[in-house]
């Protein structure tokens, strides 16, 4: 048993090696195409899809957009054709908008350079307002923050965009030649959640990163999510834009002025004031959320500062997930995961249909679970794991069909060959074993014995010719038939004990000498249940009777009785064969007794062939019933 088992063992491992060793050479090159960062805008773009299909969000009233469209333009006839509003009309905006008590205003329009009427009136305004936080730019060209105001209340507005032009994160903190700055997005949170006692400081498990109480701003780095060896300078974080289609509160600079709103939406919020107007092209392109109109593609500044914001002040006070990445090593950990299942699935698929079927709901599962992750706060590669996915699970099918198909012509083949082999053994062989015989054993003249052997070689061509008759009538992959000589041919999908009984009465009728001091005959054959019963089987049991009828008629000396039998008997088969003869004295086995042990062990029965006293011998194949489930 435990020999089958290795060799069943060491066959599996033969067809493993046919698919894994491909698999796995097809996750290596995978692997190494995502390091050189070729899958990196693929990554994107299911990242960016997934951003874009999560449920829709409420809209977050903490912070409100004030923003500065072309009929707020138009209205105002007094300030420069180059800017959008005079320094006098964002006086009295600021003045007006810090009557209705926010918390903080974000200002994210450039003052660096005085827009007359009305300079000194900003000026003087700014020096009042101490929840007022203005930008400047640092990287790469510089823009200078507005006069007036204290480091604490400059931020700067500067964006990272991708090679493809779209906005995925946001820069936070970085070294300047003028000392370390914050942007605008960190500077209102910061003044927001300080009222909440929250104050920033520098993270716990990553010293660099950022954190609010207990919550840490998960830090970008050059291969966080699909990233490759990307600029991960200052501090910067993947922006978790809001969902939906309105995600923020916004009002115009003439609802401001005209009281068109509920005073409610400012009192104790975060104003973040900007260019709404289409003319100003104040854009930054993403793919993560609903682009406004008629800018296809495309979001206000302004409102990428509310997502910034947003993000921070929801994690920190409504545990809202900022994302996050795994490490390398779980990441690829991952992908290899998925390229190894798909080897396992075109391994026991047993049709290119049903592996089709397979690998159609893996992906889908491996895409739905992305997604759910991503939801959850955790960006993991999808299209490497789902290219190696299809990949394997496709590809190596084939490969698999090929070596399966090829496994079994050679177990056909070999199956012909012993088949063949089974009808020449048990029917000219032992012709011309009789031949031999009686050529040792024969004391007479030549004369005398060449007529005797002349008729024994004439049916042993008989035999021959009618065997190569036979294969060509039928050839050997049809298994329904079984050859006995004479041009005899056995259905074998008739009933078993009605084969069996036919198998000896034309084994019994052979020229054998021992057969002819038989006095007594006993055959009893027993119908039983076939249903577990293949053809192969069938053509093995009867071939096992015609052996040993056959060692009866050869070597049975002085045989007078004679009992086969085929039976049940306490959960088990036994086809059984018992002479009395003086059976043969040798100790050596010869082959057909090696066919019979091994078909014992293919049944999962006993065979066993021993001598009787004072005489006889006892050949028996039994087999379990309830326990026989073998397939050949």
């Amino acid at each position: 048993m435990q020999t089958g088992l290795w060799l069943r063992i060491k066959e599996e491992m033969a067809i493993w090696r046919v698919g894994a060793l491909p698999g796995i050479a097809v996750i290596g090159l995978a692997i190494i195409v995502r390091l050189t960062g070729a899958m990196q805008s693929l990554e994107w773009l299911a990242f960016d899809s997934f951003l874009r299909l999560r449920p829709q969000e409420s809209i977050d009233e903490r912070i409100v957009i004030l923003g500065i469209n072309e009929d707020d333009i138009r209205t105002r006839k007094n300030h420069p054709i180059d800017s959008p509003i005079s320094d006098r009309d964002l006086a009295q905006l600021l003045l007006k908008l810090q009557t209705y008590k926010p918390r903080v205003i974000g200002l994210d329009i450039y003052r660096d350079l005085p827009v007359e009427p009305g300079h000194a009136e900003l000026l003087a305004t700014f020096k009042n307002l101490k929840n007022l936080i203005a930008i400047e730019k640092v990287l790469p060209d510089e823009v200078a923050p507005p006069p007036a105001l204290s480091v604490q209340q400059v931020g700067f507005a500067d964006q990272i965009t991708d090679s493809d032009g779209k906005l995925r994160r946001s820069l936070l903190g970085t070294p300047t030649r003028k000392g370390y700055k914050l942007s605008l997005s960190i500077r209102l949170t910061e003044l927001y959640l300080a009222h909440e006692g929250m104050s920033l400081e520098n993270g716990i498990s990553d010293r660099a990163a950022m954190r609010f109480a207990d919550t840490e701003l998960p830090r970008f780095l050059p291969n966080s999510g699909g990233y490759v060896r990307t600029d991960a300078g200052g501090v910067q974080v993947l922006l978790n834009f809001r969902s939906g289609k309105q995600r923020f509160r916004t009002i115009s600079l003439n609802d401001l002025t005209s009281n068109k709103f509920n005073p409610d939406w400012i009192r104790d919020r975060i104003v973040i004031i900007g260019m709404t107007a289409p003319s100003r092209k104040d854009f930054i392109t993403t793919s993560a959320i609903e682009s406004i109109k008629p800018a296809t593609g495309r979001v206000y500044g302004v409102e990428i500062q509310a997502h910034a914001v947003s993000q921070i002040i929801s994690a920190a006070l409504d545990s809202r997930p900022l994302l996050r990445t795994w490490d390398d090593k779980w990441e690829y950990l991952w992908i290899f995961t998925w390229g190894f299942f798909g080897i396992v699935s075109a391994r026991f698929t047993k049709s290119p249909l049903e592996n089709f079927v397979v690998v159609g709901i893996a992906s889908f599962s491996l895409v739905a679970f992305s997604y759910l992750l991503l939801t959850w706060g955790w960006w993991v590669p999808v299209i490497p794991p789902l290219l190696i996915l299809a990949l394997n699970g496709i590809e190596l099918t084939a490969l698999y069909q090929y070596d399966q198909a090829l496994r079994s012509r050679i177990k056909a083949r070999q199956a012909i060959i012993e088949r063949t082999f089974e009808t020449i053994h048990n029917g000219p062989l032992q012709n011309l074993a009789k031949v031999l015989k009686l050529v040792r054993d024969h004391d007479s003249s030549t004369n005398e014995l060449l007529p005797e052997l002349e008729k024994e070689l004439e049916k042993l061509n008989h035999e021959l010719r009618g065997i190569y008759e036979f294969l060509q009538r039928e050839p050997p992959t049809q298994d329904t038939s079984l050859y006995l000589g004479k041009s005899l041919v056995l259905n074998l999908q008739d009933p078993l004990h009605e084969i069996l009984y036919q198998v000896y009465s034309y084994t019994l009728e052979r020229e054998f000498p021992c057969f002819k001091t038989i006095r007594v005959k006993i055959r009893t054959f027993e119908p039983i249940d076939e249903r577990r019963l293949n053809i192969e089987q069938k053509r093995s049991l009867c071939r096992f009777l015609e052996e040993a009828l056959c060692n009866v008629g050869k070597h049975a000396t002085g045989v007078t009785r004679l009992e086969v039998t085929c039976s049940s008997s306490e959960g088990w088969y036994t086809l059984s064969i018992v002479d009395d003869g003086l059976g043969v004295s040798s100790s050596r086995e010869g082959r057909g007794t090696q066919q019979f042990r091994n078909l014992a062990r293919q049944f999962k029965g006993k065979f066993r062939r021993v001598p009787l006293s004072p005489k006889g011998t006892l050949c028996e194949l039994s087999w379990p019933i309830a326990k026989f489930w073998l397939r050949y």
